[in-house]
Formats: structure tokens, sequence, C-alpha cells
């Protein structure tokens, strides 16, 4: 696959593996992306899995048609994209190794040696010349490992960004980027949020239009959505207005408040999305509670703690950082209720967490004083006051602008010119004025292949293009 007139794709699609990193379910496999960059000089990017070793080394021999290569570029050691280094080197004997210093210390542990004659070490904004092309190297710790470096093709204006902008899923499945980007994010990377902001810092000050990440699709298209998305994901900012309600239940007396909530969250109103704990994607909850802007945890007391699910949910929102949110508690007890004491002890340490002022004590099972605490949650966390959700109505005399990127709605007389989203950050002309929609009982639902975004119409115009993405008509297909 050519990705420019030099640049070619020689990665390879895994449908074997079933829990990558050993933890994360991946229905539709993984991708494990190599490049070469063909010119007076040759470049190759990265190795792939020890699985597939052949397969890479005969992408590699098409690729070079009949020459040699002489340089192989690591920018991250992990074993999916490191583990045919010695294999390389023995193979070309030639090729010198570029990467950086901590990178070398990494490869003696893993192969027993640092490649100490045949080596080149770079750092911040060391350049190798190819030819016709020149590669600017950038060092990006921490995204998500010490050694890592992004590669910037100056002449074609490639950036090889590691694993950022990475996804779960192989190339040769079709599937909605920002689902499995945003759980492959959260999970992987999404602790080292200051480290992702830094890169970002440094990535503006380039002209990028190609982005070639070692897990997922090539980006050449619309690059401002997936780069404002991992700049909401690394600066910890809610994705969406929305409330995930995760839960357990033992004998289904929590299931069944949950339940009251959320249809009550509804009608007020509010987006929800309900999760079980113990029986959903541990790493898909996690990405939901980081996508919405407010979390409802509901548990029974469990052994003088908290049910072991709920435990392990909150422990990797933790470890990831989790802040910037609004979150609400439900414990149900027998006898000596300690859930919502321990859960909010379990987030001591975390930035800007707000709680509801309202929780919701059950005792064995609802009655009517849990139900009435259910009603102010419900009301709270919808901002409803009297009985009736506040953003329902708009206020008189003020305009409704909606947020084409992440949906906040703002009421205002007009929107200032240096008016910024709160939650994403976006600026005055990514607003639209929010008007009632006429009556339209047959419209139809379509969806963005690209970024999954939505659009209900009775047809789509021939100019129609999508709000969040750009692209046109033919990328979106009819919801059944």
């Amino acid at each position: 696959m050519k990705i420019t007139n030099d640049i070619k794709y020689i990665g390879v699609n895994d449908h074997k593996i079933d829990l990558f990193e050993g933890q994360y379910i991946v229905p539709n496999g993984m991708a494990y992306n190599s490049y070469a960059i063909i010119d007076e000089k040759i470049a190759i990017m990265d190795t792939v899995d020890a699985s597939f070793t052949d397969e890479w080394l005969s992408n590699v021999e098409n690729a070079l048609e009949g020459r040699k290569p002489d340089y192989l570029i690591v920018q991250h050691m992990e074993p999916d994209h490191s583990a045919n280094i010695a294999t390389f080197a023995n193979r070309y004997p030639e090729v010198q190794i570029v990467s950086s210093a901590k990178a070398f210390a990494m490869m003696k542990n893993f192969f027993g040696t640092d490649f100490a004659d045949r080596r080149i070490v770079v750092g911040e904004m060391s350049k190798l010349t190819l030819g016709r092309h020149e590669l600017v190297f950038v060092t990006a710790p921490m995204v998500h490992w010490p050694e890592v470096i992004v590669t910037y093709d100056s002449t074609d204006k490639v950036l090889f960004s590691a694993d950022g902008f990475g996804k779960f899923g192989a190339l040769d499945v079709e599937e909605d980027w920002a689902c499995e980007a945003r759980r492959y994010y959260i999970g992987i990377v999404g602790k080292y949020g200051a480290q992702v902001q830094a890169l970002l810092k440094k990535a503006s000050t380039l002209d990028i239009e190609i982005i070639c990440p070692l897990h997922g699709p090539v980006l050449t298209e619309n690059l401002g959505y997936y780069i404002n998305l991992y700049d909401i994901w690394s600066s910890y900012r809610p994705e969406e207005e929305g409330i995930l309600i995760a839960y357990t239940s033992v004998y289904g007396n929590t299931k069944k408040a949950v339940g009251e909530l959320a249809e009550k969250l509804e009608k007020n109103g509010c987006k929800v999305v309900v999760t079980d704990l113990a029986r959903c994607d541990m790493a898909e909850a996690v990405e939901d509670a980081f996508r919405y802007s407010k979390l409802v945890l509901a548990t029974t007391t469990y052994n003088g703690e908290i049910f072991p699910f709920m435990r392990d949910f909150i422990h990797h929102l933790t470890e990831r950082n989790y802040q910037n949110r609004t979150v609400a508690l439900i414990e149900n007890g027998s006898w000596a209720p300690m859930a919502a004491k321990i859960m909010r002890g379990m987030f001591e340490k975390s930035r800007n967490i707000t709680f509801a002022e309202n929780t919701v004590k059950i005792l064995s099972a609802l009655n009517e004083a849990s139900r009435q605490q259910l009603d102010a949650l419900a009301n709270e966390l919808c901002e409803c006051k009297g009985g009736a959700c506040a953003t329902e109505e708009p206020v008189a005399g003020k305009k409704t602008f909606v947020c084409k990127v992440c949906g906040y709605v703002h009421e205002a007389e007009e929107l200032a010119d240096d008016f910024r989203c709160p939650l994403c950050g976006v600026g005055k002309k990514a607003f639209v004025e929010k008007t009632a929609p006429a009556p339209a009982p047959e419209k139809k639902k379509f969806m963005c292949k690209v970024c999954g975004y939505v659009h209900e119409a009775e047809e789509l115009a021939d100019d129609f293009r999508c709000p969040l993405c750009g692209v046109g008509k033919k990328a979106f297909v009819e919801k059944a």
C-alpha cells in the first residue's frame, strides 16, 4: 500500500490475538504498522510482533524491490513493535539502527546487545537526510514509554506518531475510529495526559498532512478532528455532556435503583449510559467514564468494603488520573452501609472531582425515603429545580447555541467573538444556533463511517458534509 510516492506501508494484521497486552479485548484484531521510506537511502520505520516475522520480512523485501535498507528507525521498544530488531539486523548486516539512547539501553535488555558498532543515537530535533527526504526526530517520553520518539518527514509532511493516534482493530476491518481509538488511548496512554499535551504542543509547530501511527489506520483527512480528540482526552476534559451509571448488584435491589434513576434522568432530558461492571468489558466502562461529564457509582457494602468489580473500576479510573468530573454515589447495605464512604475515599487524591450533594442510601431495598433521594439526585445531576429541568426551556430573550464538536449547549443573546467551549475548547465558529425542528415523522438516520456522527433527515442532500469531520454524502450509511 502506497501512502505517498516514496512511503510504503509494510505492516501486518493480527486476527489471532484475543487480548491485547494481556487484558484488552480486541474482537477485530490488531494492526502492527511498519513503513518504508524509499529514497537515495532507505529507512524502515519500526518492526512488528514476533508472530509475524516472516510476513513482515516478505513485505520489506517487496518494498525494497531488490535494494538494501540503510536504516532501521526504532521509535518504540514494546515488543509488538521491536521484536524483530535483532532478526532484521542479522539479515541486513550493513543497516544502521536509529533510535534514542534509552531505546538502545532497552535493546541490551531484550537482545543482549545495544548495537554499539552500528547505532545512531538521536534526540530532540535531530535530523537524518535520506536524499530528497529529511527526517526530524521529536522526543515523546512517556507517550507511553520513556524511550519513545516520533519522526517527522518534512518533505512529504508525514508524522510517524509511534503509539500516538493508534487504535484497536486490524486494518482490513471497517469500524468507527473514535470508539476504539478512545478505548485504546484511555486504557494504554490515559495516565500520561501531561506528556501527550507536551507532544501535541511540539506537533503544533509542524506542518502535518498525514499521520502514520503504529496501530490503526493511516490518517490522511480531517486531521483537526483527530488532534482535537487527543487534546480533549489528554487534558482530561469531558468529550460529551452525559451521565454514566456504573453499578454492581448482588440480588437485584441496587440494579432496580439504577434503573429507576436512569429513567428519571432521561425524563429530565439527560443523556444516560448504564453499565453492569460484573458483566461488561471493563475497558469500555472506563472509556465511557472519561467520555462523559458525570459519573454515578452504585454498589453494595461487601465484607466491610465495596463489591470487588466496583473497586477494580475505581482503581482503573484513579490510576489514569480521572479528574474534572462530577461523581454521585449510591450505596446499599442491609446493616452498617459503608460503600459511599469507601468510594469517596478512593478519589481523595484525584483532582477536581465534585461530589453530588445528594447521596442515595438504600437499606436492603428501595423505600419511600430512598426513592425521594433518587428524585433529588436526578434533579441535581440534570440541573433541575422545582421539578423542571433548567435546560428544557431556553431563558427568555436568549438564543441556544450548540457545539458541533462535543454537543455542549450554551444560552446567550449572542456568542462573544472570543467565546470558547468549556468542554472541548473550540471557538465560536464551531457553534450553531439551535432552532426548533420542524415536524419530520418520516426521517431516516444516516451514520458517518469516518467519525460515527448520526444525522437525521428524509434524505441526504448531494452536497451534504459531516459537521464533525467534513466528509461528504458517500461516507454515510443508513442505519436500520
